[in-house]
Order: C-alpha cells, then structure tokens, then sequence
C-alpha cells in the first residue's frame, strides 16, 4: 500500500467533491471513508487509475450518507450525478483547495487551524503547538470551523494573506516538527508565486528557500540538533541562498514591506556571514523593530532579545527578555543561553533543565538537556 501516493491525492479528491456540491464536513468525511476502503481493497486489488477510483469511491460515501438523510425522489436524483469511472486528468488542485478552505464566512485564524487539518495532514497537537495554544483549544477551534462551514457551498475562495499564513505554518511545522511538509510548502508556494504578483508571496518564498538551505546542516549524524551557531556553514544549499535572496531584493525592491519580507532579511543576513562571529547583528536587530512594528509579536520580541543579546551583549538581551511574559514557549531555553553568555553558569545550567522540561519535540528536549549537563560538567573542574 502506498500511503504517500494517498496522501497525496487527498485534496485533489476532496476538491472534486466540494466542486460537485458535497458540503465540505460530508466531503471530508467522505473522503476519509474512501481512504480506509483503499487501503482495504488496494492491495489485493490495485485500480489502475487510483484517483478516479478514490473520486469514485469518495463520492459514493457522499452520496450513501445523503440517501440516508433525504427523500426517494432526491436520493435517486443524487445517484444520477455519480462521476462515471476512469482516468481522470493529472490536475495538482491542492492550492486551490486551501484557497477553497480559507473561505470568507471563517475567520482568518480559523481558516488557517481548518486548512491546516484538513489539507495540511496536520495532527491537532501540531497545530496548537504553531498557535502557542492548548490542544484542547484548537479543537475546540476546529470543530466549530467544521460546523461553520458545513452545508456553505465553497464557490468563494479566501484571501491571499489567510494562505500566506498557512502554507508559513506547514513549511514550519515540516522543517522542525513530526510531519516534514517542508518541500510541499514550498512547491506550493512557488505556484502561487507564479500565479499572483504580490511582494508578500515573494517574501514568503525567499524566507523559505533561505531555511530550507541550511536544513541539512540543523543536525548531525545521530539526530540531535546543531545550533545555527555552530552549524558546517559549507553545508548550506548556495544555489537555494542565491535564490532567496534575489526572490528577495526585488520584492524590497517594491517598497511594499511585509512581515515574510522581514523575515527572509534577517534569514539572508545569516545567511550572508561567512562565520557566526561576522553575522550583522545589528542590522538584524534594526530588521526585528521592522518585525514588531509590523506583528507585534511576542515569538518576535523573544527573538529580538537575542539578537540584542548579541549585538549589546547579553545583560541588555536580559533586560529585553525581562519586558516578557516569562510563560512564553522557549522563554526559558534564551534565557539560560543569555545567562550562559554572561558568565552565570550555574543560573544557565539550572534554567536549561527547566527549559529541557517543558520543550515540545524530542529533539530539543534532548539538546536543552545535553547544554544542561554540559554547563554542569564545566562548574565541577
């Protein structure tokens, strides 16, 4: 069975269904129905056209559920409509369909938690971890999304910017979380930057390519994480950094600043320092006030603490941190490398355990813990 090729025609499934008038609740329901048929029937039996069987099959679900619930003469109206079987075109409808999710009677941060599930293959946890929410939270999000929009016909796409911040949201959750959804978003988002001339998709390409080019050099061989810090700079994709930052410049070029553009700027100048000591810290600094003027954001604001950590050093990074909520996630894992910066070894060796304690991912629970011992070990020589 392949589970890859599933998922990948999910949304082109699920697009057809909402084109063919199926609520996007009963669709997605639909669809979910088909997939456990598939992996039951397929490989003893394999369709030689997988999508139009999954269409098929999908919009038979649909239709069942629909006889149960309506008359005679309307379920046998509906059995007329089936899609006949067969090859089906070769179309990737899955920007539009995150279009179609991001529809105007949801809000913005609804949207996105719905798309997210829906398109995204994201779990529920995932998405409340890219929220800084809790997870029952977000469900609670997502379902009244699903009731929002069951029964509204999806003939309204939603706006640029609610597709902007999901598709920020994927690449994020594969370049560091469970799923890697990396090199979808991406994908994706260089067709949306083909199809629509906006700075701010520009920004977000270029913000993700500049990523995505050190990612390679993020761990070593054993799985654990390496610091940007310290990272084999020589490992990074330069073909991807020279196209991000030309994506880059002609979208500044347009004077149209927005907060992916910013982004990619502090992404390009790390990118730009041939060491971790020649890194342009206080430009980067000057990029984050552009940063918080635009989002006010307190993932910004911590960041910005560290880059005034290195650019005043680290008592003025402090005293940044300090204007804080100290329940921030990752609030506690700068503050011990701020402390350790200022020499306060045993407060940094205590706050990194802590740190280790509450992070979300197995991976940086592990490197918070490894900088723990590692502080620990230097104070006892």
């Amino acid at each position: 069975m392949n589970e890859a090729l599933l998922r990948s025609l999910t949304p082109s499934v699920l697009t057809v269904l909402v084109r063919r008038g199926a609520d996007f609740a009963a669709a997605e329901d639909a669809v979910q129905d088909a997939l456990i048929e598939a992996v039951r029937v397929w490989p003893a039996d394999p369709p030689r056209d997988a999508k139009g069987w999954l269409i098929t099959a999908a919009w038979r679900k649909f239709l069942d559920t629909r006889r149960a619930e309506t008359a005679r003469r309307r379920r046998e109206d509906l059995v007329d409509e089936e899609p006949p079987p067969g090859p089906t075109p070769a179309v990737d409808d899955t920007l539009q369909l995150y279009f179609l999710c991001a529809h105007p009677s949801l809000t913005p941060s609804a949207a996105v938690a719905l798309t997210l599930r829906a398109v995204g293959g994201l779990t529920t946890r995932q998405i409340a971890q890219a929220y800084l929410v809790p997870e029952a939270t977000m469900a609670q999000r997502i379902s009244r999304a699903k009731r929002t929009v069951a029964g509204v016909r999806f003939d309204q796409p939603g706006d640029v910017a609610t597709v902007l911040r999901v598709l920020y949201l994927v690449f994020n959750e594969g370049y560091s979380g469970d799923v890697d959804l990396a090199a979808e978003a991406i994908r994706l988002t260089r067709q949306l930057a083909a199809a629509i001339d906006h700075p701010e998709v520009a920004g977000l390409l270029a913000l993700m390519l500049l990523h995505h080019a050190r990612r390679a050099a993020r761990t070593a061989p054993d799985g654990s994480l390496v610091p940007l810090a310290e990272q084999d700079r020589g490992r990074w994709d330069t073909a991807s950094i020279a196209e991000g930052v030309a994506i880059l410049q002609a979208a500044l070029a347009r004077d149209r600043l927005g907060e992916y553009q910013a982004q990619a700027a502090i992404a390009a100048l790390h990118a730009d320092a041939p060491t971790a000591e020649e890194t342009d810290w206080v430009q980067i600094v000057e990029w984050y006030d552009e940063l918080t003027r635009l989002t006010d954001s307190p993932v910004v604001r911590l960041n910005r603490a560290v880059a005034v950590g290195e650019a005043d050093g680290p008592r003025a990074g402090l005293a940044a941190l300090a204007e804080l909520d100290d329940s921030l996630p990752r609030h506690t894992a700068v503050a011990a490398y701020l402390h350790e910066r200022d020499g306060d070894l045993a407060t940094a060796a205590q706050l990194y355990a802590e740190a280790a304690h509450k992070a979300p991912a197995l991976a940086e629970r592990d490197h918070l813990t490894r900088q723990a011992a590692r502080l620990n070990a230097r104070r006892r020589r």
